[in-house]
């Protein structure tokens, strides 16, 4: 490879911008649009990426000592500089001193920089400069870094592939200039190997632990450390602390605080007696998983919540009942989390009890599951015992469940296979058995 092409031609002007109009009509003047055209919001979080290539420079001194020993090697033959590393690849420089072509004649020193490891299409740029030892520092530089290449940096092939002049400097010039001395020469290399990488634009973050509220609050209750109420449910005394319940229901808050006097408020109780609440319509295992959710934002174990009475009715279950309790005191993360546990158990058999389980208790999320579920699987769902109590007992959650199946009014107007659906749902479903309602 010997020297490089001249410089690359400059980017191509960019098109001339339209002819303004001489008679733009005012802004008042244009008729108005029926809605303004909605905005997208282009600020939620933005990211960015800008790819960046560069060139990794490393420089190399090579000093030729004994010139005029080195002359009458042969041509082709070189010296050879200790390889140095650039951009992760191995590099040596090669001096000919009598030429690298035997078409010169000896007449030229030739010096190149070669690739002296393994690599495949490895782009750089090059300096090599043959420093003045006079002190008057003019060197004789062949850069490639301070001027654009027409085809770009050079691209080495293979482990031995070489860039250089093979009539580097005129022999018979070198050995009368003050690049020689002291039958000296000095030669420094720059390699300057390309490479691209991706910059992404991210704010610095430090890792973060997940929050250990919950246990901390958790330790609170189970160590009944300042405790200063009681609630007693069931005949089951339970100890906790009034202003975490009621920082987290304002059923609470109302419950302890609403009653009493600003004064009362504001004084320090310092007697030994805690004050005792009765609540006479829970169950004393689900007061207590619904305080395990208050002090520690989550449900109890799977095992527990999945319990249920022997005959394996939703409603028996502590989810179920969990989110009863979520409902009356206003806990309205509990009540998702009962939502999203019941949901994962939604089947043929118990949709039609979930679904009313999910309109008493005001569980939107699940009742939309139960309702599109009940749709797609109508034919099967109209034949449970579940559906038969929502014949007896909610027959607007019936009416829901039709609206839900897209097309049903119009179809069994018009009679057709929808027809019979209407009339099963009508006739109670084609269910043989005595009827059993679901406890509720």
């Amino acid at each position: 490879m010997d020297e490089d092409a001249g410089d690359a031609s400059p980017p191509p002007a960019p098109p001339p911008p339209p002819p303004a109009h001489a008679h733009a009509p005012p802004p008042a003047a244009q008729p108005p649009t029926a809605a303004a055209a909605p905005q997208r919001d282009v600020s939620a979080s933005p990211t960015s990426s800008r790819s960046v290539t560069e060139t990794v420079n490393g420089s190399h001194r090579f000093v030729i000592q004994g010139y005029s020993l080195a002359k009458g090697m042969g041509v082709g033959k070189h010296i050879a500089s200790e390889t140095f590393s650039v951009g992760g690849f191995q590099w040596a420089v090669y001096f000919y001193p009598d030429g690298k072509n035997p078409e010169d004649n000896s007449a030229y020193v030739s010096v190149f920089i070669a690739l002296a490891s393994e690599g495949t299409d490895v782009r750089a740029l090059f300096e090599l400069t043959l420093l003045d030892q006079s002190g008057k520092g003019k060197h004789k530089v062949h850069s490639h870094f301070d001027r654009s290449l027409e085809s770009g940096p050079y691209t080495l092939k293979y482990r031995g592939s070489m860039w250089g002049y093979k009539r580097f400097f005129r022999r018979t010039a070198l050995e009368t200039s003050d690049f020689l001395k002291d039958d000296c020469l000095k030669i420094n290399c720059t390699v300057g190997v390309v490479v691209s990488t991706i910059d992404y634009s991210r704010p610095h973050s430090i890792q973060v632990s997940d929050s250990d509220i919950g246990y901390h609050f958790g330790s609170l209750l189970d160590n009944q450390e300042g405790v200063d109420v009681i609630l007693n449910v069931g005949g089951e005394r339970f100890h906790a602390h009034k202003l975490v319940l009621a920082a987290r229901s304002h059923v609470f808050r109302s419950q302890f605080f609403d009653d009493e006097s600003e004064g009362e408020k504001n004084e320090v109780d310092e007697s030994d007696e805690l004050r005792e609440f009765s609540i006479d319509d829970m169950e004393p295992k689900v007061f207590k998983a619904m305080l395990h959710f208050i002090y520690r934002d989550t449900l109890v174990d799977d095992n527990e919540l999945g319990a249920s009475s022997s005959d394996g009715s939703v409603f028996d279950s502590l989810a179920a009942k969990l989110l009863a309790a979520a409902d009356k005191y206003d806990l309205g993360r509990l009540r998702l989390l009962c939502e999203s546990y019941l949901c994962k158990g939604i089947s043929v058999a118990s949709v039609a009890s979930t679904l009313a389980l999910a309109d008493r208790h005001h569980a939107m999320e699940l009742k939309a599951v139960c309702l599109k579920f009940a749709a797609e699987n109508l034919s099967a769902v109209i034949r449970t015992e579940g559906f038969l109590y929502l014949r007896d007992n909610c027959p607007s959650l019936q009416s829901e469940i039709l609206k839900t199946v897209a097309g049903c009014e119009e179809q069994c107007s018009s009679g057709g296979k929808s027809q019979s659906v209407c009339a099963q749902l009508s006739d109670g479903g084609a269910t043989s058995g005595r009827r059993v309602r679901p406890r509720i």
